[in-house]
């Protein structure tokens, strides 16, 4: 008899006895609940109040010398700057839901969760709401496993632990095992206006004004609104979407940059109001700001759980001379990389938990570091006037950047 002979009764008598024991075996669920408020409740809330400690920094924006800071999804800080050296808390607007920000003249753009307001912000102290535009922002009512209503906002998830049986036939509806559904916060949480009247934004931008059009990116499509009647916001052109991922929108000239899991794209906006497709340049799924000065495009590339793709972080250069053939120049490694800003020959990284970092780009095939500021995590960044403004998870730093002597102004914690 040889050895399978002798072993084959053995494991028919495993296998049989397994068929007798019916184990217990259960999975436990982390079910996410929405918690709804009626849209007027939420916007009987948004209102002027005396300025207040930073707790939670995102995106920043600057209008003259006037810094917008967003606390995320609670309202946006306003500072007056006009002596860098000692800011002066001026001002915080209360709004809901809000990441993003953008300023023409007298009136602030807000997103409230999934809609986006016009605010009238000629008095800081009395802002008021003048326009409301629904469901710009789509993915932030969380559709899936959830009908929605647009009478109302998701506002907050309430969290519970749920255990079943494996081979229960109905399992819990709304149940995502190893799966955190979130309110769409930040992940931590400069553009070239062409209007005296416009604000600048940072490279993590989802909103940009050029000329009197108002273009923005949610996740899944470009958008462009008319507000040569700066209150009343009116859509110039029908969505143009896209299965990329959108992330952030950068404007250069008559062109849009615009950061995507996927790649980067161009648009030309020559034609207001009319975004036309010019190019595309591919990379691997990852998170993707991207900047440029005309002639070379820097794009971060962060490679996290949510962003996936490549295994490791990277800042990218791209010659685009040839705007119709972007053309990928070098790469750099990076640890934690989110928004960057240029300043003359300087480009300046926020590398997350790596800090601040600024290379040398006179040389674009060939960026060097030169400097590194360890202590912050950074996230946003505009350079403006010789200053460097950066939002982190610390507070807002205000840094010279006068190359030879690079050194912090002041800081807001």
């Amino acid at each position: 008899m040889n050895s399978l002979t002798k072993t084959l009764p053995v494991l028919l008598l495993a296998l049989s006895l397994t068929g007798c024991v019916k184990d217990k075996v259960s999975r436990t669920y982390t079910l996410f609940k929405p918690v709804y408020e009626r849209k007027e409740n939420v916007l009987a809330t948004i209102k002027s109040e005396p300025g207040k400690a930073l707790e939670k920094p995102g995106k920043i924006y600057v209008y003259g010398h006037y810094l917008f800071v967003n606390e995320v999804n609670e309202g946006v800080h306003v500072f007056n700057y006009a002596d860098p050296a000692k800011p002066v808390n001026q001002a915080f607007i209360r709004i809901p839901g809000n990441l993003d920000i953008a300023v023409r003249g007298n009136t602030l753009y807000a997103d409230v969760y999934s809609d986006m307001l016009t605010i009238d912000i000629s008095d800081l102290m009395a802002a008021k709401v003048t326009h409301s535009y629904p469901n710009v922002f789509p993915e932030r009512t969380y559709s899936s496993g959830f009908i929605a209503d647009s009478t109302q906002y998701i506002v907050g998830w309430e969290q519970r632990d749920t255990t079943i049986a494996y081979d229960d036939p109905n399992p819990c509806f709304g149940c995502v095992p190893g799966v955190i559904w979130m309110n769409d916060a930040a992940e931590f949480a400069a553009s070239t206006a062409t209007k005296s009247a416009v604000g600048v934004a940072g490279s993590m931008a989802r909103f940009s004004i050029v000329d009197n059009f108002l273009y923005l990116v949610n996740a899944y499509s470009l958008q462009a609104f008319d507000i040569s009647t700066p209150a009343t916001p009116v859509k110039s052109t029908e969505p143009l979407f896209f299965f990329d991922e959108l992330e952030t929108i950068y404007p250069f000239r008559d062109k849009l940059f615009i950061g995507a899991t996927t790649g980067m794209f161009i648009y030309d906006i020559s034609t207001s109001g009319q975004p036309v497709y010019v190019s595309h340049l591919a990379h691997f799924r990852v998170c993707d700001p991207v900047i440029t000065d005309g002639d070379f495009a820097y794009a971060t590339l962060r490679a996290t759980a949510l962003c996936g793709g490549i295994q490791e972080s990277q800042l990218q250069v791209v010659d685009v001379h040839d705007i119709q053939q972007p053309t990928l120049l070098t790469t750099v490694p990076m640890k934690d990389p989110y928004g960057l800003g240029k300043s003359g020959n300087l480009l300046w990284v926020c590398d997350g938990e790596a800090g601040l970092k600024i290379l040398d780009i006179s040389n674009p095939k060939s960026p060097s570091l030169v400097k590194q500021i360890n202590g912050i995590n950074p996230y946003d960044i505009i350079p403006i006037n010789g200053i460097m403004l950066v939002s982190a998870k610390e507070g807002i730093f205000l840094y010279n950047a006068d190359p030879a002597n690079i050194h912090l102004e002041s800081k807001l914690q």
